[in-house]
Parts: structure tokens; sequence; C-alpha cells
């Protein structure tokens, strides 16, 4: 049985788990009772071949994979909306307010987070982003036009909006932008291949996989001491200020994960491990002074590879829902 936090990262992913390259060309469906499934719309593919903007309402919870022009409009009074933009690893999302009537007087709001917020767990976390939680709202009703274009730090951004009157509503256009140097980055789909590079910068990256995945690391580079060195959670790489861990865990936030394991050394081979966790994440800590980079490619966990716990396995760490 999947657990309550897959189904609600399922039902806004929409399992985009279609080849790189034709995700942008999913367009999510009304959702059937029992689950959401997605569509690939010819008319869209012909739209967008032929350089048109693609125009489409928003529906009250809604996700979205494509650039182009979305409208919402209330029906009735609509007080718990949300979208959430994903787009490919190395693109960040802009937003532009095109066109806005809602009633801020009257306890309407519309905001932009610089990432996702699920059951108030955020991504990136608060460890992980450059700016302050305060900071990665941007509220339409506080800041009208002053700010009417935003750009998120990573491929993920969201919109939350309360509108109390029908006929009220507003106009958005989604763009993206390439990222050369990709941070925070959620994936679409269950299997891939990354390589993340922090070139001197003192941050922290995390790549979230919403799924359980076997995640083998082929190349490390950390600037220091080579050698492959996997330390165990308990003595993890105190002291080491470049290192990556591996979390697994059952919510959206980093830094509420378990730790399963510590990269603290340079290496050229293979770590492969399985993760029975509803959400993996591979993260990197840099100090600055180097430019690190690691190499990994992912997949989803089968019923064979669940079935067989040997060497190199982490299930016990991830605890199944109730």
């Amino acid at each position: 049985m999947p657990s309550a936090f897959q189904f609600q990262c399922h039902f806004i992913l929409i399992f985009l788990a279609a080849s790189k390259g034709e995700t942008r060309y999913l367009e999510v469906r009304d959702a059937g009772e029992d689950e959401p499934f997605l569509l690939l719309s010819e008319d869209l593919k012909r739209e967008l071949s032929a350089g048109q903007i693609y125009r489409r309402s928003l529906r009250c919870i809604d996700m979205l994979s494509i650039e182009g022009q979305f409208t919402f409009t209330a029906e009735q009074p609509q007080l718990h909306c949300a979208t959430f933009f994903i787009g490919e690893p190395e693109e960040f999302i802009t937003i532009d307010y095109d066109f806005i009537n809602i009633n801020c007087q009257g306890g309407d709001f519309l905001k932009v987070f610089d990432g996702w917020i699920l059951k108030g767990e955020k991504f990136p976390s608060s460890l992980d982003h450059p700016l302050p939680t305060s900071q990665r709202y941007i509220d339409f009703c506080e800041s009208g036009n002053i700010q009417r274009s935003i750009r998120s730090s990573q491929n993920v951004a969201m919109i939350f909006f309360r509108i109390h009157q029908p006929g009220n509503g507003f106009t958005v256009t989604v763009k993206k932008n390439a990222n050369l140097f990709p941070c925070n980055v959620i994936s679409q789909t269950p299997s891939g291949r990354f390589t993340m590079v922090i070139p001197h910068q003192h941050r922290n990256c995390s790549f979230s996989i919403i799924y359980p995945v076997v995640i083998k690391i082929s190349d490390l580079i950390l600037g220091h001491l080579n050698g492959l060195f996997l330390e165990k959670p308990s003595a993890g790489c105190a002291g080491v200020g470049d290192f990556v861990e591996l979390l697994g865990g059952t919510g959206l936030d980093p830094s509420k994960m378990f730790p399963l394991a510590d990269l603290c050394h340079s290496f050229h081979g293979s770590a492969q491990m399985k993760i029975g966790c509803d959400n993996t994440v591979l993260r990197m800590v840099s100090s600055g002074k180097h430019i690190n980079r690691v190499t990994f490619e992912y997949h989803q966990l089968n019923l064979q590879e669940t079935e067989n716990r040997k060497e190199n396995s982490i299930e016990e760490f991830c605890f199944p829902s109730i």
C-alpha cells in the first residue's frame, strides 16, 4: 500500500514518468475517482510545435510542467487553492502576473512561494535555500505592482490563493529559463541520471526523488582526499567541510529526513544503495573552497529488488506509514 505522503506527492506530480523530452508535452486531465492520470495531448503538441502560447484554465488544485498562460476564475468561493509548478532540473521558473482581480481587503490573497510546501514541510529546506523563509513568500496583496515577475531559485515553485467572490480571479504567464548550475531539484521522473556541480560556493544542494529507488553514485569529486570512504550515519563526516549524504524519509523536507550514509572523500567507481523510503534525497554540502561534483543515476525499486534486502540495502531505516 502506498503511504499517504506518496499518494499526495504522486497526486501533485501525477506520475510525470514520461521519458526526458516528453514531459514538457504532458497535460493533466481530469482525474478519475480513484487515481489521477496523464494523457498526452495531441492538440497541445501541435500548439507548441507551431510556436503558439499554450493557454488553459487553472483548477483549484493543479500542477503544471509546461510554459504558457493560465487563468483562474472562481465559480464559487475558493478558500484553499494551490498550483504547483515543476521544470526540468536545469530550469528556473518565472511567474509573471498578467491580470489580477481579487479583493485583498475582503480576505482574498495570492502568494508565490519559492519552492514547494506540502503538509507544512518545505522543499528546499530552510537549511538549503539561499533566502530565509519569510523572503520566499511574495504576497501580491502586500507587494502590489512593485513585483509582477517572480523567478524561482530552483526547478519548483508554487502559488496558493484564496478568492471569495465568484467571477474574480487572475492570469499568470509561466516561463522557464536555463539554470547553469542546478542546485535544489525535485525529479519529475522515478529514473534518471544527473550531475550536480557546486563551483566554489558555500551552499547545500538537495536532489529529491519521491520514490523508493536504487541510487548509484559513479563519480564524486570533493576537492580533497581521494578514495571511497563510506561512513555510517553514527560517525558521519564530522570535521569535513565538503561531503555528500544520502537521506530517506516520509516527508518533503530534507532537514527532517533520516541520515542514511555519508560520502566523505572523492572516488571514481561505483557506490550503489537501495533505499526503500517514500522520498530519497542526495544532498551535497559544500564549504565553498572547492569545485565539488557528483554524478549519479537512479531508478525506482521493483518488486524483486524490494524483496532482496542484501548488501548495501538500507530499507530498515524507512518505516512504513500507518
